[in-house]
């Protein structure tokens, strides 16, 4: 099986919780009231996200690509 590795950005909430965003899927959002249970969405809205893309003949974006930054 083929597995394809996406960049996650997670954000934790002032009022607890996380969420977390995947920028090569636009639109792909998730959330969770721990790490394990937002890794666990994230991946269910992965495969959401490219199940529709395939339905419609499109792809995910190949141009992402994530720096780290320090100030």
């Amino acid at each position: 099986m083929d597995v394809t590795k996406y960049a996650v950005v997670i954000h934790e909430e002032a009022e607890g919780g996380f969420w977390a965003e995947v920028p090569a899927l636009p639109g792909c959002y998730s959330q969770g009231e721990s790490i394990a249970e937002l890794m666990d969405n994230v991946r269910e809205a992965i495969a959401g996200v490219l199940e529709v893309m395939k339905d419609q003949g499109g792809q995910p974006e190949s141009n992402i690509q994530i720096l780290d930054v320090a100030v």
